[in-house]
């Protein structure tokens, strides 16, 4: 490991814990930051009501003043009752092809985070999926943390451990097999991060609004690298916040999840011609395997600042 990788584990990498909820209050009055929390949602009816109201309790409607000033929820094209249980519990829910309709929307998460810069107004984002399962606030006020104490910090990864079944620390099998390796081969001052591609993260919003998205699972780990491009590693962190519990898929969605990152990796690495943007696998069926090729992600959007909507919205 890189000297200055070790040197930001020690001065970067914190525990929840490490700043009580009444010291980011304090801080939080103190500079006037708002916090705005966004829930990117497709087919969740079963947790993302838990989570809405468990963030509501903690850090909305128990406290002297709010942490967290907007609580939103984007569905992008639930079939179920998404949106419904999202609103019951006192969410805002917006739909994907509601922001930006100029635009018209394309599959995948990337692409609701990026609408989603639009349909909120926090000086911090925070980012929390919506199939977490036990859901505790602290993975809200954990990584909004930093943002609140620190004005060096821009970029705040959640850390935690990730269980697949009973067998503790098997979870997160794309990040071990392919996004760990590409980031400690080409960008080494990343290595140090635990959960790279975890989808809980806290940014300013003056950095995220800079920066291009992938449209797909290519997200993470895109504005990871390039958030270290364009700030620094200072200006990244991470933070202990427990155990990750969620739904976890099949091993060929992981394998078209590791596909869009090994893309997202190889356009930055080269900014130059692309792979094959396909990937074929293959399902056994009564005659035999049968092939199923699937796009991957090959569409970016661009910084924030750079849409008419957003910079209109900025100067208003």
């Amino acid at each position: 490991m890189l000297d200055e990788v070790e040197r930001w584990l020690a001065d970067r990498s914190w525990s929840a814990a490490d700043r009580p909820l009444d010291q980011l209050l304090e801080r939080k009055r103190a500079a006037g930051t708002t916090v705005s929390v966004v829930l990117p949602a497709l087919d969740e009816e079963a947790t993302v009501g838990e989570i809405v109201e468990v963030i509501r309790r903690d850090l909305i409607e128990g406290l002297p003043f709010p942490l967290v000033d907007e609580l939103v929820v984007v569905d992008s094209g639930s079939g179920d009752r998404t949106a419904e249980v999202a609103a019951k519990a006192g969410a805002r829910v917006v739909h994907r092809d509601g922001i930006l309709p100029r635009i018209p929307a394309v599959r995948g998460k990337g692409e609701v985070l990026w609408r989603s810069l639009l349909a909120t107004t926090g000086d911090v984002v925070c980012f929390v999926d919506a199939d977490l399962r036990d859901f505790s606030s602290a993975f809200v006020s954990g990584i909004v943390g930093p943002l609140l104490t620190d004005p060096q910090v821009q970029f705040v990864k959640a850390m935690y451990d990730r269980p697949l079944g009973d067998a503790p620390g098997q979870g997160g099998r794309v990040t071990e097999l392919v996004a760990r390796p590409l980031l400690n081969l080409h960008w080494p001052q990343l290595a140090g991060f635990v959960q790279p591609l975890g989808g809980e993260y806290a940014v300013r919003r003056s950095l995220l609004e800079r920066l291009p998205f992938p449209v797909g699972y290519g997200v993470e780990l895109g504005l990871l690298v390039d958030a270290l491009h364009t700030v620094g590693l200072d200006a990244l962190a991470q933070v202990d916040v427990g155990v990750r519990l969620h739904r976890h898929q099949s091993g060929q969605a992981l394998g078209r999840m590791a596909a869009a990152i090994y893309r997202t990796a190889q356009l930055r690495l080269s900014r130059a011609h692309l792979v094959r943007p396909e990937l074929t696998q293959f399902e056994r069926g009564p005659d035999g395997f049968v092939p199923h090729t699937y796009p991957v992600d090959t569409e970016e959007r661009p910084p924030m600042l750079e849409i008419e909507e957003y910079a209109v919205r900025r100067v208003a």
